[in-house]
């Protein structure tokens, strides 16, 4: 899990709408914290093991703070923050899912400065995805978990095929192989997400090919390639998974797919869920399949972070959080669950390899360790416009409702006039 050479009782919103900040002061704590209740942006606190073991670790530590949760669903969550934040919400801490998320609340001055937390950290290096944070010079949040793409397999339905240095021509070939079946006891070789970057991430990290730039020729093969998967019923259709909301999880782990492409946070949630016996999957992970066959494994990802909002007040303990959820303390946490943390040492990547029924293998391990994790999105002003053309547009390729060309074509005019 070195990544040296890489970059890169809860309180429920049934409605979707933050509450107003508690604290019996109302104002910034005082050195030792007394008293003082953070409230913390998160999504599906249940079901997301992560949440709750970082609060439990700090809360252990710094008994004087209690956290509590602002639950929002996740997939509502960037619309909800978006939107609340916009109306003066106060909610301490927030978590955030992407960078472009990111890029759109530091452009709206919403997010308050952490660069003090992060001049402040030891060994720098240590933290992937950290200099993906720094903006104009400073730094509004900072990461805790540093995830990237992999291949997820069922060990079963793979059975001997060599998943260690698989192309995506290779990857495509294995994928007809392994599928058989007609009807609902049809199984599918791969299940390739909704997701645009499932498509254009990987082009995009693995051509050097720039997203922003308003030419997207590079996604050309990489789109050839996920249609002819669909098109030799090797993947459920694009249009089914849509209509049906059909989740990864699902189809993976009630054994539909044998091979499925997906961030290293799924580790969790399938340990999570054999611990809890809902499913009995025996899976690996493997490098993710590489566009050139040169030996390097390149993949995508996308850091996660915490940052203050600047309407909180509760500034010393809010970065207190902060900074312990990304150290060490906090890595070990999520480590021990199958988290991949922002930071990692020896210890850590022990602790993570030694997780309960985490795979162990070689190729898992491969896995672990890509030679380049390229950003799923750049920060930029520009990031949230053009990822939701590209996104629009990506449903009408996969769709049918445009060629390969035509989709291409639309992605490159729309993002040259109507992003600024």
């Amino acid at each position: 899990m070195r990544r040296a050479a890489a970059r890169i009782v809860p309180l429920t919103v049934a409605l979707g709408v933050f509450g107003a900040v508690a604290c019996s002061s109302g104002a910034s704590s005082g050195g030792d914290d007394a008293g003082t209740t953070l409230k913390i942006a998160l999504w599906d606190y249940t079901t997301t093991p992560e949440f709750k073991a970082l609060i439990d670790g700090f809360e252990a530590k710094y008994p004087k703070i209690h956290i509590e949760p602002v639950d929002i669903p996740s997939a509502t969550y960037s619309d909800r923050v978006t939107a609340l934040l916009a109306e003066g919400d106060t909610t301490d801490v927030l978590t955030l899912k992407n960078v472009t998320d990111y890029a759109r609340f530091v452009s709206l001055g919403q997010l308050r400065s952490v660069t003090g937390v992060v001049e402040s950290l030891q060994e720098k290096s240590a933290y992937g995805g950290l200099p993906d944070f720094e903006y104009n010079g400073r730094y509004f949040a900072v990461p805790y978990r540093q995830d990237f793409w992999v291949l997820f397999y069922n060990k079963a339905l793979v059975g001997n095929a060599d998943m260690s240095h698989l192309t995506w021509s290779g990857f495509a070939t294995l994928a007809e192989q392994l599928t058989h079946g007609s009807g609902p006891s049809k199984v599918y070789g791969t299940y390739l997400h909704t997701w645009r970057s499932v498509v254009q991430a990987v082009a995009a990290a693995q051509t050097g090919g720039d997203l922003l730039g308003g030419d997207y020729s590079f996604f050309k093969d990489q789109y050839t390639m996920a249609l002819d998967v669909q098109k030799a019923g090797a993947t459920l259709p694009f249009a089914t998974a849509s209509s049906r909301k059909t989740t990864y999880d699902a189809q993976f782990t009630t054994g539909k797919a044998a091979m499925v492409p997906m961030g290293t946070w799924w580790a969790a949630a399938l340990l999570a869920e054999k611990a809890q016996g809902k499913n009995d999957v025996d899976w690996g992970m493997a490098p993710l399949p590489q566009i050139r066959d040169d030996g390097t494994v390149t993949t995508f990802g996308s850091p996660t972070a915490f940052a203050v909002n600047m309407r909180s007040t509760h500034l010393e303990a809010s970065e207190k959080f902060i900074e312990w959820a990304a150290g060490p303390e906090g890595a070990a946490v999520l480590a021990k669950i199958g988290i991949v943390p922002s930071y990692t040492d020896d210890a850590i990547t022990e602790e993570f390899f030694g997780v309960r029924d985490m795979p162990t293998d070689v190729t898992s391990q491969q896995a672990m360790q890509p030679a380049k994790v390229q950003l799923e999105m750049p920060v930029s002003a520009r990031s949230a416009g053009i990822d939701q053309i590209l996104t629009e547009e990506h449903q009408r390729v996969m769709t049918g409702q445009k060629s390969v060309g035509a989709g291409i074509a639309e992605m490159d005019h729309r993002v040259r006039t109507e992003v600024r």
